[in-house]
């Protein structure tokens, strides 16, 4: 089973857009639980994670959330990627065969232009991170989000594709 976990602020239609990729996900038994860490949003996101069933924390300490997820694996997302067709079995299948961290792979109808992919190393979850969950609670720090957890990590590469958040908001 697998836990997603993604912080928001001010992120209502982001996280909507995400958590409605995941409901099939959800249907075929594969995610268990959605945790949705806040940052003091202002918006409607708390009630865009209720709606959807998630737990949505807004006084949190990542090693203290951490214990609390129902699967043994966790993926981390930003409030507005959207997995594409095929994510569900190929997750499946590696969570069953492999111990490793692994990323999807970009979408290859929604990229940068070239030259903003040259020499620019992107964000620690713009392509996702998915890592079993004893993995992540050995390296929770204090103070730490999603994003210094997901950091220095390396991957391998699933051939499941994912529009990052930031592409899924520019169209």
């Amino acid at each position: 089973m697998l836990t997603v976990l993604m912080e928001c602020r001010n992120h209502e239609a982001e996280l909507a857009q995400t958590l409605s990729i995941l409901v099939s996900a959800a249907v075929e038994g594969l995610v268990s639980d959605v945790i949705v860490l806040d940052h003091q949003s202002e918006d409607g996101s708390s009630r865009v994670a209720d709606a959807a069933g998630c737990y949505f924390h807004n006084d949190w300490e990542l090693r203290d959330v951490l214990p609390l997820a129902r699967g043994e694996w966790l993926l981390l997302l930003e409030p507005g990627a959207r997995l594409q067709a095929g994510w569900i079995d190929e997750t499946a299948e590696f969570m069953a065969l492999s111990r490793q961290v692994a990323q999807f792979a970009p979408s290859r109808t929604h990229r940068r232009p070239w030259w903003k992919r040259i020499g620019r190393k992107g964000a620690p979850l713009e392509y996702g991170l998915l890592l079993p969950k004893q993995a992540a609670m050995a390296l929770a720090k204090p103070g730490n989000g999603l994003e210094a957890l997901a950091a220095g990590h390396k991957r391998v590469g699933l051939v499941s594709e994912i529009v990052p958040a930031a592409l899924a908001k520019a169209r």
